[in-house]
């Protein structure tokens, strides 16, 4: 056990209310115990909805007020994105929220009952567990700016995938039908090479096509570039 396990486990008291939650895409179960591991109560279902959170902050609530207690701590697994609003919720209303790992998770299931089986209150359990265990990082949750540069980062680093993805597709098509092209095109990104190709036409088919008739189809998009000057001929 290191140092930060050590300082984490004593931030629970035996006034520390832990809460495990297990996130689903459209409802989720919590499970509420004491710092020895003695459960509080029937477990708590609430759907990941306005109404729901609601409903899980008044069961948190009431749960502390029955048992005495003088904080709160909600652990739960980062599952994809479904965690965010619950995330957003607790912090919102000052409510410390801790992610454990998913593999500790599954591990500690086996060890519980010899099953690493998916049941939404079992996993529940484990997760405040985990908790109580100090087995659990604390996630920052950008604000304002900060947020909004993540989210523009994630949808650029999206866009340069899917734009990559693209151009090895054009590359794959040029070089299996039309391998000649960047003998004569620099690059197929270039305005007259994109205009070429909305011909829509393989070799063979560009071969019935006059110098002038391609000349006076790549002058539509790139007269500034090609100006009176036959791009096939120099002249």
């Amino acid at each position: 056990m290191n140092y930060n396990q050590n300082k984490k486990i004593a931030q629970i008291t035996p006034y520390t209310l832990i809460i495990g939650v297990d996130i689903a895409k459209f409802k989720h179960v919590a499970r509420a115990q004491d710092f020895r591991g003695m459960e509080f109560g029937s477990p708590c279902y609430f759907e990941n909805t306005k109404e729901g959170f609601e409903h899980f902050l008044h069961w948190i609530s009431e749960t502390k007020k029955a048992h005495s207690m003088e904080k709160v701590i909600v652990g739960m697994e980062p599952t994809g994105h479904y965690w965010f609003n619950l995330a957003h919720i607790l912090k919102e209303n000052e409510i410390k929220f801790v992610a454990v790992n998913p593999l500790h998770v599954k591990k500690s299931k086996e060890l519980d009952d010899n099953s690493p089986t998916k049941n939404d209150v079992k996993d529940a359990k484990v997760i405040a567990q985990l908790v109580k265990d100090g087995r659990y990082a604390e996630p920052t949750i950008p604000q304002g700016v900060y947020a909004e540069l993540r989210v523009a980062k994630k949808i650029r680093d999206l866009l340069t995938e899917d734009l990559q993805t693209v151009q090895g597709q054009v590359h794959n098509w040029i070089d299996r039908y039309f391998p000649e092209f960047l003998k004569v095109f620099k690059k197929w990104e270039g305005k007259a090479a994109l205009q070429f190709l909305r011909l829509y036409a393989l070799p063979h088919e560009i071969a019935n096509f006059t110098e002038d008739e391609l000349l006076i189809h790549l002058r539509k998009s790139v007269k500034r570039s090609v100006g009176n000057c036959n791009p096939f001929t120099g002249r």
